[in-house]
């Protein structure tokens, strides 16, 4: 489908796809005086970041990311100021809650004296784990934020690689004695949908962790939208043009320009636009592989989730998970095309801490669990059984439902492919070199195409910083122009 652009008009840049990503990579486009267009197949923009009434009317709920602990934190959209445009960030007491399967609560809490408390002989072992990495983390987020290259402090790098490219089943094994440590850095390293006995899994639990330290895990008052809203607002205030409701099939469909910027995943991107690569930059992006899915679920619910132990109401987010060995063992499940009989559940309960999600008195909550990649499976129950063990009468609270399996949360969001909301695996593979290994993943041979989708460093998370480095990249090798910092 051609865009309704003019095919006269030329910009400097067209960006497609008008995720964080992408409205990232057009404001730091626009921003250095570029004309730039951003073309988007859907009828709103935010890809991932969108707030919808999916279950009854007042009932708004975060149609994929919700929970945005990098993107408060974000190097780039600190530079934005999105609360100029309305954005309200909202934490909860404790940024997490893990729970054991005894319905014991772990808790991680913004102080990491409190999070200690609960840990006994592993309470200074925690504390030696993360607080270099807290006390520096000004420092350190934009070093592990972007690719590859030579760190700003080397020392501080360092002493994070040592242990970040573990396994978290490693790095828990060897520094803490007791379960409840261990149980809760793996619910959050769980969220890199690998088994967590492969390198580069402890990175996972160490970033989101010391982030719950640092800044916590906020959302953003209305939903995510709010985020995407500002976004949008700020690539207009530099004279930046949107266009919605066009689906780019061909790189031909769009209006000429001097570069073109795709928020889109490697698949996508050769079926837009491989006629202008050499086949083997073609046959390295054929071998991109993608991650697990995820089956999600929505509630609107006629009071707060009825959670056992109180606890679990001072938190947004909960992971309903088990020990190290049970979380391991659902995500190797998943990663071998099975789901865990009791599957790593991670729910979000929004309406806590923020009134305007639901009509008064009511709330919303939402939940997923990984599952193979692709799957059809419908795998409600489970979850929903899963919430149950922990909070009885869950079920009776329930006014509605709506639930994505991992091919409709595709068709919801073509970049997520097979379900994979992380732009393909981030294991030691590609974690670092995605969508190929090269020293400049945002450029590809074609000397005007460039890619800023997640499937990029750092990868997924509503951060934006996919879309900085690639513009930071068409600035510099098209138009001759360096940014210096992240300005």
């Amino acid at each position: 489908m051609q865009t309704s652009a003019s095919p006269a008009t030329k910009y400097d840049a067209v960006v497609v796809g008008a995720g964080p990503n992408g409205l990232c990579a057009a404001i730091a486009l626009a921003r250095a005086k570029l004309s730039t267009l951003l073309v988007e197949a859907n009828d709103t923009a935010g890809g991932g970041a969108r707030t919808h009434e999916l279950t009854l009317p007042g009932f708004l709920h975060d149609a994929c990311s919700s929970v945005h602990p990098l993107g408060m934190a974000s190097p780039f959209l600190r530079t934005l100021k999105l609360e100029d445009h309305g954005v309200v960030w909202i934490d909860s007491p404790t940024p997490v809650v893990h729970l054991l399967d005894d319905g014991t609560v772990v808790r991680l809490e913004r102080s990491i004296e409190a999070t200690g408390e609960q840990f006994g002989a592993d309470a200074d072992a925690y504390r030696r784990l993360v607080a270099p990495f807290v006390e520096e983390w000004e420092r350190l987020l934009p070093m592990i934020l972007g690719p590859l290259r030579f760190p700003s402090d080397p020392l501080l790098m360092a002493r994070f690689g040592l242990a970040a490219v573990r396994s978290m089943e490693g790095l828990a094994r060897d520094t803490f004695r007791g379960v409840r440590p261990a149980a809760l850095l793996a619910g959050i390293a769980a969220h890199a949908m690998l088994p967590l006995d492969q390198l580069v899994t402890a990175s996972f639990g160490l970033v989101l962790a010391t982030a719950g330290h640092a800044v916590g895990w906020p959302i953003a008052r209305g939903g995510s939208q709010a985020i995407t809203d500002a976004l949008v607002a700020r690539f207009r205030e530099h004279g930046g043009k949107l266009q919605l409701g066009s689906l780019v099939e061909r790189i031909e469909d769009l209006p000429p320009a001097r570069a073109y910027v795709f928020d889109v995943t490697p698949r996508q991107l050769l079926r837009i636009a491989g006629a202008k690569f050499p086949r083997s930059y073609v046959r390295r992006l054929q071998r991109f592989r993608y991650g697990p899915g995820v089956f999600k679920m929505d509630w609107a619910l006629s009071a707060p989730i009825p959670w056992r132990d109180p606890a679990c109401a001072r938190a947004c987010t909960v992971h309903l998970a088990g020990d190290l060995a049970q979380v391991s063992a659902a995500e190797r499940a998943v990663n071998d095309g099975k789901l865990a009989k009791r599957p790593f559940v991670l729910l979000v309960q929004p309406s806590l801490f923020d009134a305007t999600r639901a009509p008064a008195g009511q709330h919303t909550a939402w939940a997923y669990c990984h599952t193979p990649h692709g799957a059809t499976l419908n795998a409600s129950a489970a979850i929903e059984a899963q919430i149950e063990r922990f909070a009885p009468g869950f079920r009776d609270v329930i006014l509605a439902r709506s639930q994505r399996n991992a091919l409709e949360m595709q068709a919801y969001n073509a970049n997520y492919i097979g379900g994979d909301i992380n732009g393909g695996v981030s294991d030691i593979g590609q974690l670092f070199f995605r969508p190929v290994a090269k020293p400049d993943p945002y450029a590809t041979p074609a000397p005007d195409v460039f890619v800023c989708s997640s499937s990029t460093p750092p990868g997924g998370g509503v951060h934006g910083m996919c879309g900085y480095w690639a513009a930071r990249s068409v600035l510099r090798r098209v138009f001759g122009i360096e940014l210096e910092g992240f300005g």
